[in-house]
């Protein structure tokens, strides 16, 4: 594991593998090195061709957390890396990840590429929207040390799970650890911002990145998702679209791989 240092003085702890331009991944909501084990798979499989490098994003895993929280400080942490890292690279974001890519890209940072896999719009009617109080509930719940409802208004609410799953979910040992970022859920709501309550418009936000883009999603995903990366895809002046068949929110390293390596080798 090695350190750079963010703009504000945190502390934000990441590992690279391989050799090669520089591709940086990007968790969404809840994720970090020692629990999802995607980002070393990844590297794995792209690491004779390029460099990848995972981080645990601010309040979680081996990285620090100053506060007041901004969405800026993320898109700082971000610039950090890639200047520690060469000075420019390629991001690849999964989930609100991929906002926050996005997001880095918008305003300015050296990012040769964004890769988007399945951002987690809300924006059309095949889903129940987002309630527009979600980050400021999430911070209430944190604030009074309920953690695990924190966790569990976000599976319900944003993620949609059915509500049935929730006690064996709360029973299930890796509950901990999302206990522990749960206070980093509401970062992820800043950071989506108003693409959760139901407007398709709200993605056109982004519609002045000139970086080029590859929005992705799985073809077995829900029709919200499909209905989402179409509309970002649209957006955007320089996107291309594509569509992993069989693949859902959570995609398989060795079917994502062979498109990253397709889609920054040109």
């Amino acid at each position: 594991m090695s350190t750079t240092t963010s703009k504000d003085g945190t502390s934000i702890a990441y590992e690279r593998f391989g050799h090669g331009p520089t591709i940086i991944l990007v968790d969404g909501a809840t994720a970090y090195r020692a629990i999802n084990p995607v980002g070393a798979q990844l590297a794995e499989l792209l690491g004779s061709d390029f460099t990848v490098v995972t981080y645990d994003r601010r309040g979680r895993g081996e990285s620090g957390d100053t506060p007041p929280y901004a969405v800026e400080r993320e898109v700082e942490d971000l610039a950090a890396l890639i200047a520690e890292l060469g000075g420019s690279a390629y991001v690849v974001g999964h989930s609100s990840g991929a906002v926050l890519a996005l997001e880095a890209a918008k305003q300015g940072l050296p990012i040769d590429k964004v890769v988007m896999y399945e951002p987690p719009f809300v924006i059309d009617d095949s889903r129940p929207v987002v309630p527009e109080t979600y980050v400021a509930d999430l911070d209430d719940m944190v604030a009074a040390g309920r953690r695990g409802d924190a966790v569990e208004y976000f599976m319900t609410k944003a993620v949609g799970l059915p509500p049935e799953f929730l006690g064996p979910m709360r029973q299930d040992p890796s509950f901990a650890a999302l206990e522990a970022v749960a206070h980093t859920i509401a970062y992820d709501g800043r950071i989506m911002g108003d693409t959760l309550f139901g407007d398709p418009s709200s993605v056109q936000r982004w519609s002045d990145v000139k970086v080029p883009t590859v929005v992705v999603d799985g073809g077995a995903s829900d029709t919200w998702i499909h209905f989402g990366a179409d509309t970002l895809a649209h957006a955007l002046p320089n996107a291309e679209r594509r569509t992993l068949e069989g693949q859902t929110h959570s995609v398989a390293p060795d079917a994502l791989a062979p498109v990253l390596r397709e889609v920054l080798a040109s």
